[in-house]
C-alpha cells in the first residue's frame, strides 16, 4: 500500500513532538485509580515513563498520600513485581491541589511544569469540568503546543458534542486532542481491521450480495456496581452502544484506505457513520434489570436502561439492505463480546441436508472478550455413501499472554502523539446523529431477570432474520 507523504511528515511530526510531561486532572478520581496508574506503572516497567506525572484534584493531599494512593492502586490491580519501576514512577510524581474554576490553580500547575514545553493534559474527570479546564488551560497558556487527552462520553448527545468540539478546538488544534475510548485499544478490536485488509479471500464476500446480516454483542454478568448515579445520567445507549460497539461497526464496514496512515482509517470511518440510518423509535429495545433500583443513586423510578438492542442500516454501496443488530446490557447471563457475520445460504439447494444449522447458515465470528478469536463455520461432508454432512467451525484462538492493556497502549500512543487509536470530530459528531433521534424522546424499559440475555423484546427486533447469537463461553479447542 502505497503512504501518502502527508501522512509520513505527520507521523514523522508526531514522534518528534512527543509530550514532555503529564498532568492528570481528576488525580485522586476512579479512573486514575483503577485504569491510570497500573498503566503508568507498567509503562515504567517497561521503561517508557520518562516524563513527570503531575496530579491536580480538589483534595487537599499532600505528595505524600499521593504516592500511597498510587501503591494501594497497582496493589489493587494485580501485584507489585517491580520494586525499580514502581519507585522510578513515584519519584515522577508531583501534585498539586485547587479548584477547577479558580485561575490560582492553573498558576500553580503552570509552576509545577517547569521547563516542560509540550505537556499533555488527561481529564479524568466528569464530562461537565471538560469545557472549565480546557478554557482555563488556554486562558493561562499552557495549550500551546501541548494535547489535551479526553475521557468517553464526549458529549451526551449531538448539540452536546458540538459544543464540546467546539470548545476543545478553539484552545487545541484537532490533531491535539486525543478523544479516548478504551475498547480500541483492546487487541482484539485491532485485530478486526488487520484480519479485513491482510486476506484477501474476505473482500469478494464482504459485502451485501453475501452477508446476510451482523450481529454484535457485548454483554457483562454484572450490574452498574455502585457507579448507579452515572449510570442515571448515562444510560446504556450512549455508554457503550454509540461508542464501543459503533467503532467496531466502523472497523467492520468501512471501504479499505486509500494510504497506509491513521488519517485514513479515521476518514473511512467517519464515512461509515455518515451512511448509518438515523434511529427511528422501532429499532430499538430498551430493557433494565429487575434490582437496578435498588442501586445506589439510582431514582426509584427510574426508566434508565441497562440494556439496549438495535437494529441499524448503513446505506452504502457496499452495505445497502444490510441489518445490523447490536445489543449490549449488564447483569447478563455472561460476560463477553463476540461479533457473527451471517452468510446468505447457497442459491440452490443441492443436498437435502444444506439448510441453516438451528437458523444459522455459514458464519464468521469474531470473539473479542473475554479472549480473541476468529472462527469460519462451514458444512463438512459425514464418511459414507450419503451426501450429508454437518456444520464445523474453523477455528483459531489468538491467546497473547504479554500483551498491553488498553489503558497502557492508548496513554502510551497519546504520549507519542499517535493518534491512530483516538477518534475524531467529524466521527465523533456522525455517530451522535445516528443516536439523537431516541435519545431523550418517552419509551418503554422492558424488565428483564438479571443472568438472563435481556428482555424477550430483543428477540422479536432480530426475529424476521433469524436469532441472537449467545457468546459461546465453554472451553473451546485450540
Amino acid at each position: 500500500m502505497k503512504k501518502n507523504k502527508h501522512a509520513e511528515i505527520a507521523s514523522t511530526h508526531s514522534r518528534l513532538t512527543a509530550a514532555d510531561a503529564l498532568v492528570i486532572f481528576g488525580v485522586t478520581g476512579d479512573l486514575a485509580h483503577k485504569m491510570i496508574f497500573p498503566a503508568l506503572y507498567a509503562m515504567a516497567k517497561h521503561g517508557a515513563l520518562n516524563m513527570p506525572v503531575i496530579g491536580v484534584s480538589f483534595s487537599k493531599w499532600s505528595l505524600a498520600e499521593l504516592r500511597k494512593h498510587v501503591q494501594v492502586s497497582i496493589k489493587h490491580a494485580g501485584k507489585i513485581d517491580d520494586r525499580s519501576a514502581l519507585a522510578h514512577l513515584l519519584s515522577r510524581l508531583q501534585y498539586v491541589s485547587g479548584d477547577y474554576n479558580d485561575t490560582a490553580t492553573f498558576k500553580a500547575l503552570k509552576l509545577a511544569l517547569g521547563k516542560a514545553r509540550r505537556p499533555a493534559h488527561y481529564l479524568a474527570i466528569p464530562p461537565s469540568l471538560f469545557s472549565t479546564v480546557i478554557n482555563n488551560l488556554g486562558a493561562a497558556g499552557l495549550a500551546t503546543n501541548a494535547r489535551v487527552i479526553v475521557e468517553k462520553p464526549f458529549g451526551r448527545d449531538l448539540a452536546s458534542a458540538r459544543a464540546l468540539n467546539k470548545i476543545a478546538l478553539s484552545v487545541f488544534a484537532e490533531d491535539s486532542i486525543f478523544r479516548i475510548d478504551h475498547y480500541l485499544g483492546k487487541e482484539a478490536i485491532m485485530n478486526i481491521l488487520y484480519f479485513r485488509f491482510a486476506n484477501s479471500f474476505l473482500e469478494p464476500i464482504w459485502n451485501r450480495n453475501c452477508v446476510a446480516s451482523v450481529q454484535i454483542t457485548l454483554a457483562e454478568n454484572f450490574g452498574v456496581k455502585g457507579r448507579g448515579a452515572f449510570y442515571e445520567r448515562t444510560g446504556c445507549l450512549r455508554d457503550v452502544i454509540q461508542n464501543h460497539l459503533f467503532q467496531i461497526v466502523a472497523l467492520l464496514a468501512m471501504e479499505p484506505p486509500a494510504y497506509q496512515g491513521f488519517g485514513a482509517v479515521h476518514s473511512e470511518k467517519a464515512k461509515v457513520f455518515q451512511a448509518m440510518r438515523s434511529l427511528q423509535p422501532s429499532d430499538v429495545v430498551h430493557g433494565q434489570y429487575a434490582g437496578y433500583r435498588k442501586e445506589i443513586g439510582v431514582a426509584k423510578r427510574s426508566d434508565v436502561e441497562t440494556f439496549c438492542a438495535l437494529k441499524l442500516f448503513i446505506d452504502s454501496w457496499r452495505w445497502q439492505g444490510v441489518p445490523w443488530y447490536l445489543r449490549s446490557g449488564k447483569s447478563m447471563a455472561a460476560t463477553a463480546a463476540e461479533v457473527l457475520v451471517e452468510l446468505k445460504t447457497p442459491p440452490q439447494r443441492l443436498f437435502d441436508d444444506s439448510a441453516p444449522v438451528d437458523g444459522r447458515a455459514n458464519y464468521l465470528r469474531f470473539r473479542l472478550s473475554p479472549n480473541s478469536a476468529v472462527a469460519l463455520a462451514a458444512r463438512v461432508k459425514r464418511a459414507g455413501k450419503e451426501f450429508v454432512g454437518d456444520q464445523r467451525e474453523l477455528y483459531l484462538l489468538d491467546e497473547q499472554l504479554k500483551k498491553e492493556t488498553p489503558y497502557e497502549r492508548l496513554l502510551s500512543d497519546a504520549m507519542a502523539g499517535d493518534g491512530a487509536l483516538f477518534t475524531h470530530e467529524d466521527a465523533v459528531e456522525a455517530a451522535w446523529a445516528v443516536i439523537d433521534p431516541v435519545l431523550d424522546i418517552p419509551r418503554t424499559v422492558y424488565r428483564y431477570k438479571p443472568g438472563s440475555w435481556g428482555p424477550k423484546q430483543a428477540d422479536a427486533l432480530i426475529a424476521a432474520d433469524g436469532s441472537w447469537h449467545n457468546p459461546i463461553l465453554e472451553k473451546e479447542k485450540k
